[in-house]
């Protein structure tokens, strides 16, 4: 069993957790932006594969001391990193954390790369080749007080950024985020699904990736762990078989995206169509005045501007209201959700809630509102 640690956005570590659990993981241990587990190497695999709200999995080597960069330098460069990198592989550090001496991740990082590569040219007369941008193997460096722990990444780019959505609207949600909320409305592929408000369709595809039982891996051509000293090529690839036949052909309920705003649509489109989805879900144009629900129940949830200047909150003020009586008056039978980050403008919505759940969209503390509509 080898110790994992998946990187989350903050306050979704107890999703993840879950998530984790669902996937195989064990001892599975929530902290603040990740989760700890344990694994074997095809849990990792897996994990990478299929986990729709985590950001990174990276795998722990060493616990150093780093009193100050002399130190860290020293102890960096004990760790035999030829079991790790060879120095025919690009590389790049990503540093996290900080203490007293070590205040800017930026020369952390140059400070941990240089003892790597000089340990290189004094083992093998050459070193590895930097690349920041998308290197073979990423070093992730981690410093709380006087400890540093460095861990290889075995996702490369961010799991968020699946691949399919290559158009987006204003300030989209990260999939991540998008994928989580439908865990925290406790969403069920057998329940008609619809964002009002769909913008470039984030809520609506990823509500069918789960729904059609996609894993979000398939979409990203590379994982940073194809790129290691044991890299198990077979295992991968019976992983990828058993997703590709694990996927349903239909969904077993609607699930649709409506906004008013065309450009928007055709961004939503677009990614449906790379998502491989566009035969399968609905995106229709539609003012918010103007919307019907497409059944007699199922699930809304949708992410409303928050608006930051005055103006702009007086003016949404009017669409939240709008939400709360078009919710109201003919969505009976519906349950709804909506995301805000601006507690003045939730109240314009007019409706108890059910339930709120606190969550960040980026750094803005937000909450998600539960609407019963009876």
């Amino acid at each position: 069993m080898n110790q994992y640690y998946a990187t989350v956005a903050k306050g979704l570590e107890a999703t993840a957790a879950k998530e984790l659990e669902t996937l195989g993981a064990k001892n599975i241990r929530p902290e603040f932006t990740g989760v700890s587990f344990t694994g074997d190497q095809k849990l990792l695999y897996r994990v990478n594969l299929w986990a729709r709200t985590i950001f990174r999995v990276l795998v722990p080597i060493a616990e150093v001391r780093c009193v100050n960069r002399e130190i860290l330098y020293k102890e960096v460069k004990k760790i035999p990193w030829q079991d790790y990198i060879s120095p025919k592989k690009t590389l790049a550090v990503h540093c996290t954390g900080g203490n007293e001496k070590l205040k800017h991740t930026h020369y952390t990082a140059l400070q941990i790369k240089d003892a790597i590569t000089e340990q290189q040219i004094q083992k093998f007369r050459y070193r590895s080749n930097i690349d920041t941008k998308n290197p073979d193997i990423l070093i992730n460096a981690h410093i709380q007080k006087n400890t540093c722990i460095l861990s290889l990444d075995s996702s490369g780019s961010s799991l968020h950024q699946r691949g399919y959505r290559l158009a987006m609207g204003f300030a989209p949600l990260k999939e991540t985020l998008a994928a989580a909320l439908l865990e925290m409305a406790e969403y069920s592929p057998d329940l008609p699904f619809l964002d009002p408000l769909c913008g470039s369709g984030t809520l609506p595809l990823e509500a069918s990736l789960k729904a059609l039982n996609i894993a979000p891996g398939l979409f990203k051509n590379k994982f940073a762990f194809m790129n290691w000293r044991d890299f198990d090529e077979s295992t991968w690839q019976d992983l990828l078989l058993e997703a590709k036949n694990s996927q349903l052909s239909e969904l077993k309920a609607m699930i649709v995206g409506s906004d008013r705003d065309s450009e928007v649509l055709s961004q939503a489109h677009t990614n449906a169509k790379r998502c491989g989805v566009a035969d399968k879900i609905k995106f229709m144009k539609a003012d918010l005045s103007e919307l019907e629900p497409p059944s007699a129940q199922g699930i809304i949830i949708c992410n409303p501007p928050y608006g930051e200047r005055l103006g702009e909150v007086e003016e949404l003020g009017k669409l939240y209201k709008l939400l709360g009586d078009i919710f109201k008056q003919r969505f009976t039978g519906w349950t709804a959700f909506i995301l805000t980050g601006n507690k003045q403008l939730s109240k314009q919505v007019g409706l108890r809630t059910s339930r709120r759940i606190a969550v960040y969209n980026g750094p803005i503390a937000c909450t998600l509102l539960k609407y019963e509509l009876y």
